[in-house]
């Protein structure tokens, strides 16, 4: 991955068709998306359940751009390396899903893979200020994570501004997810967020017999992004 700092669009397949991940995939990749987010969910740190390393491995041969593992998880250390084998190229980990995300990002950096580590929407940004040498990404959520389609929550975009901030010129992504479609993608993306994570907003009304409705969905976040700025 090189680092830049242009807008990214990272479907998340947690909003796809469960029954077909494969044709998914490289459908929402063939109508441009830059990267792939999975969120992967416990039951336990958030509610529902979704991708154990089985899953994630059998979508990698798939992934062709670059896939972005979300882990919603506690305990975390212990699975890491686990999601690193079945073909992560960057693994996100909560601040609050353990007592010692400094030592999580190290474990993360030790398997090789791109290090993230994500924020809680009640989270302040002081909580990852001394760990940012550890990241590659820091992700905001601006919505409570366990399930798509819930409405944006607006306090995230002052967070993403003074998280911009403090990261200064450092070679580090600012990632929002959680709410983000047209209308919200251009608050976002001006407040210093360059990875954004869309699930209905891409997917909605779109299949993989009608991939070109994912292509305009992304097209209509873009422009908002433009013009918007």
């Amino acid at each position: 991955m090189t680092f830049d700092r242009k807008i990214k669009i990272a479907p998340s397949i947690l909003s796809a068709d469960f029954a077909d991940f494969g044709r998914e995939i490289r459908a929402i990749e063939d109508q441009g998306a830059d990267w792939v987010h999975v969120d992967v969910m416990d039951g336990h740190f958030v509610p529902n359940l979704t991708f154990g390393p089985p899953a994630v491995k059998a979508f990698r041969p798939h992934v062709t751009t670059f896939m972005d593992v979300h882990l919603m998880i506690a305990p975390v250390d212990p699975y890491i390396e686990a999601y690193a084998e079945a073909g992560a190229d960057l693994i996100t980990a909560h601040v609050e899903a353990g007592p010692h995300i400094h030592r999580t990002l190290q474990a993360i950096r030790a398997t090789g893979k791109k290090s993230g580590v994500a924020l809680n929407p009640g989270t302040p940004v002081e909580a990852v200020e001394y760990v940012l040498d550890l990241c590659d990404l820091v992700l905001v959520m601006s919505v409570n994570p366990g399930f798509g389609g819930q409405k944006f929550i607006h306090s995230q975009v002052d967070k993403i501004a003074r998280l911009r901030g403090m990261i200064g010129d450092r070679p580090i992504h600012i990632q929002v997810d959680g709410g983000v479609d047209a209308k919200t993608a251009p608050l976002v993306a001006k407040a210093g967020a360059d990875v954004l994570v869309a699930g209905s907003a891409v997917f909605k009304g779109g299949s993989v017999g009608a991939p070109e409705v994912y292509g305009n969905n992304m097209r209509a976040i873009r422009d908002a992004i433009d013009t918007g700025i």
